[in-house]
């Protein structure tokens, strides 16, 4: 892929692009207070894919939202990419830049633009980034072609199939070359193949874009394609050390 050279050092020095420290998420004041979230600690290092698992409510989206700091945490530390963005409170960074700069986001909906092509809706976060309409547009053509869905390219999101759907979407999460990737439920909508090819997508960027990812899912079949997998329940986070361990852990 295009950009794949730009991050190589991070995977031959092992540095983390995720390190988050003692994050926890607490709802409500007094009484009523909920700590949906409890002290957390995790790191993902470039090229690595994470799953997390765990029963609805147990905090899984809670903590992707936490680590994008589009829901700050309630106490912790968060680093990406070397940069610290949380240290119980703001430190100052734009966030919002740098989540445009340095993040992607995959959603189970996609979330794609209804009157925009394919190829807008990819080349729109590039432009949002400061990329001139014609950059944009050859980086976009490009994405698309890698993801082996450049012939739709001028088709709206209402003319493409479910699948088809999801690649734009990967591709709109790529198109600034993210450091990390957090993708809710990326193929909960697919059927086993195509589900088992957007996982082959997410493990071929990581290691080639050098980009972490990290995955909230309740898709037992797509586990074999994580590199480290976690559950979380009733807001506490631990490793599973053994992929066959997971079914039996983890209700559905």
């Amino acid at each position: 892929m295009r950009y794949a050279h730009r991050r190589s050092w991070r995977w031959a020095a092992n540095v983390a692009v995720v390190d988050i420290h003692n994050v926890s998420q607490t709802f409500g004041h007094g009484e009523l207070a909920v700590q949906a979230l409890k002290a957390t600690s995790l790191s993902v290092e470039a090229g690595e894919l994470v799953a997390l698992l765990g029963p609805s409510g147990s905090g899984k989206s809670t903590l992707l939202l936490a680590i994008s700091l589009i829901q700050p945490p309630t106490t912790g530390r968060i680093v990406i990419d070397g940069q610290t963005l949380y240290d119980e409170g703001p430190t100052g960074i734009d966030v919002r830049g740098f989540r445009r700069s340095k993040i992607g986001f995959i959603f189970q909906q996609h979330n794609l633009i209804p009157f925009l092509t394919a190829l807008e809706n990819v080349a729109l976060m590039l432009q949002i980034n400061g990329v001139s309409r014609r950059e944009s547009t050859r980086r976009a053509n490009d994405l698309l072609d890698t993801l082996e869905i450049g012939h739709r390219a001028h088709s709206l999101p209402a003319q493409l199939s479910g699948g088809e759907q999801q690649r734009v979407a990967i591709g709109r999460a790529l198109a600034n070359d993210p450091v990390l990737i957090l993708a809710d439920e990326p193929t909960a909508a697919l059927d086993t193949q195509r589900g088992t090819k957007v996982m082959a997508m997410l493990r071929q960027i990581a290691r080639e874009r050098r980009s972490a990812v990290i995955a909230v899912t309740h898709d037992h079949r797509m586990i074999e394609g994580f590199d480290t997998v976690y559950h979380l329940e009733d807001g506490r986070l631990a490793r599973v050390d053994h992929h066959e361990q997971v079914t039996d852990a983890t209700p559905a």
